[in-house]
C-alpha cells in the first residue's frame, strides 16, 4: 500500500473543513474528491488498486442521453453532459474529451427512435448511408444499412486520462491518495459511518464517508447489513494499436460500437461474446483472443477503407449496474454519513454526479436532481450485523 499527499498525511489531507474518505478512485470517486477539496474539505481518497483500474479503466464512455429514459434521469445525463463541454471549452485542445456525434442503428425502427429523441429536444437525425460521410467522416457507406441515426450533441471521453487530468488537482489542492489498499471497510461507531480500514488495518478516520467503489460496491455494503439490488454484469473494452482512421464520431451498431482513442486508437466494445468469457482462479478472467480478432474485424468492416486494426490491448471486468437501471446517489438515510455513488452511467455522470454529492456533503441539504436517485428506495430495514453498533433506520 502507497499513499501520497499535499500538504496532508496519510490520514487526511491539509483542508480545515470537514474530513472525508473517499473510496474508489474510478471517475465518480475521483470527481466527488476534487469538488470537495475545491469547497474546503480534507480529502483522503483510497482505492485497492489504482486509479481507474476498475471500471473507469474499460469503458467505451459514450457521453449521450438518446436512450428512453425517464425525464429525471435524462435530466441529470444532459447536465452531465454539459459539464463536460465546459471543461471542453475550457480546454479545446484536449485529444481525450470530444463531442462529434454519435452514429446509431441496431436493425430497429430508427425513425421511432429519432423521433422520441425530437420530442425531447435532443438533437437527432435521420441520414441516408450515401450522407453520412458529411456528418461522420471515417466510415464505409456501403458497409452501412440505408439509413442511420445522427446525434450530434454527442461526444465521448477516455475516462483513465480524465482521472489523471483531475488527479493532478487533486493533489494541488492538498488531498492525500492512498492506492493499492486492497478491499477496504467501512467503520461504523455509534450507527454512523466515522472512516475507512485498508485491508492492512490502516484507518483513516472521517466525518463523513462516500463510497464509490464500482461494482464491488453492493457487496461491501451488504456486510454492513445494506441491500442494494445489484445488476452488474461483464465488459470488455477493446484498444488497438495506432492506426490512422478517419473516425470522428461514436459509432454503436449491434454487432460493435466504436469510439477515437487518443492516439489515433481506437476503442470498442459489444455484447454478444459476453457468454465466451470465462472465469479464472485468480478471480479475474479470460476470453478466446480469435473473440477479439473477431470484434476488431468488425469494426474494420465499418471504417472507410476496411484499415488492418490490431488489437493492443483488453480488459475485462464487471461494469457497475444498479438492479433497477437508475444510479444510486445519496447519503444511506439509515446509516449517517455513509454516502454511495454507485452506476451503470459513470461516464456521463462522472462531473455532475461529483459535483452534486459534493455540494450535498458540504451544504447538508439534501440536492433536489438526487431525489429521484437516492438510495432508500432500494433497501427496507435491515439490522446492523455483528460488530457494528446501532439499528438502521428505513433506507
Amino acid at each position: 500500500m502507497s499513499s501520497s499527499a499535499a500538504g496532508g498525511t496519510a490520514a487526511g489531507s491539509a483542508g480545515s473543513g470537514p474530513q472525508i474518505a473517499v473510496l474508489g478512485a474510478g471517475i465518480l470517486g475521483v470527481s466527488a474528491a476534487v469538488q470537495l477539496l475545491r469547497g474546503g474539505a480534507s480529502v483522503t481518497l483510497v482505492t485497492d488498486a489504482h486509479p481507474a483500474s476498475g471500471a473507469s479503466g474499460r469503458s467505451l464512455s459514450w457521453l449521450n442521453s438518446g436512450g428512453g429514459y425517464p425525464p429525471e434521469y435524462h435530466q441529470l445525463r444532459l447536465a452531465g453532459m454539459d459539464r463536460y463541454r465546459t471543461l471542453l471549452a475550457e480546454n479545446p485542445d484536449l485529444d481525450w474529451l470530444r463531442f462529434d456525434g454519435g452514429v446509431y442503428w441496431d436493425g430497429g425502427a430508427l425513425a421511432d427512435r429519432c423521433e422520441a429523441q425530437r420530442d425531447r429536444g435532443y438533437d437527432a437525425r435521420l441520414v441516408p448511408a450515401s450522407g453520412v460521410a458529411g456528418v461522420a467522416p471515417g466510415l464505409d457507406p456501403a458497409a452501412l444499412p440505408a439509413e442511420v441515426l445522427f446525434n450530434p450533441g454527442e461526444g465521448w471521453v477516455s475516462l483513465p486520462h480524465l482521472i489523471r487530468h483531475l488527479l493532478a488537482e487533486f493533489a494541488l489542492l492538498g488531498g492525500t491518495l492512498v492506492t493499492a489498499a486492497g478491499p477496504a471497510s467501512v467503520i461504523v461507531e455509534g450507527g454512523a459511518a466515522v472512516g475507512l480500514r485498508t485491508e492492512s488495518g490502516e484507518v483513516c478516520p472521517a466525518d463523513v464517508v462516500l463510497v464509490a467503489a464500482g461494482a464491488g460496491t453492493p457487496a461491501l455494503l451488504d456486510g454492513l447489513g445494506v441491500q442494494l439490488q445489484d445488476g452488474s454484469d461483464l465488459a470488455m473494452l477493446v484498444v488497438t494499436e495506432p492506426k490512422a482512421h478517419g473516425l470522428r464520431a461514436v459509432l454503436n451498431t449491434p454487432r460493435v460500437s466504436v469510439r477515437p482513442h487518443p492516439g489515433s486508437r481506437l476503442a470498442m466494445d459489444s455484447t454478444w461474446y459476453l457468454d465466451q468469457i470465462t472465469p479464472n482462479d485468480d478471480g479475474g478472467w479470460s476470453v478466446d483472443p480469435q473473440v477479439v480478432l473477431d470484434l476488431v474485424d468488425e469494426a474494420s468492416a465499418l471504417l472507410a477503407g476496411h484499415p488492418r486494426l490490431v488489437a493492443q490491448s483488453w480488459r475485462i471486468g464487471l461494469k457497475p449496474v444498479p438492479g433497477d437501471g437508475r444510479p444510486v446517489l445519496g447519503e444511506l438515510t439509515g446509516l449517517p454519513g455513509c454516502y454511495v455513488a454507485f452506476t451503470h452511467s459513470g461516464a456521463t455522470l462522472g462531473l455532475i454526479a461529483g459535483e452534486l454529492l459534493a455540494r450535498e456533503i458540504l451544504s447538508g441539504r439534501r440536492h433536489p436532481m438526487l431525489a429521484p436517485f437516492r438510495p432508500e428506495r432500494m433497501a427496507g430495514d435491515v439490522p446492523v450485523r455483528a460488530g457494528h453498533a446501532g439499528i438502521f433506520g428505513q433506507l
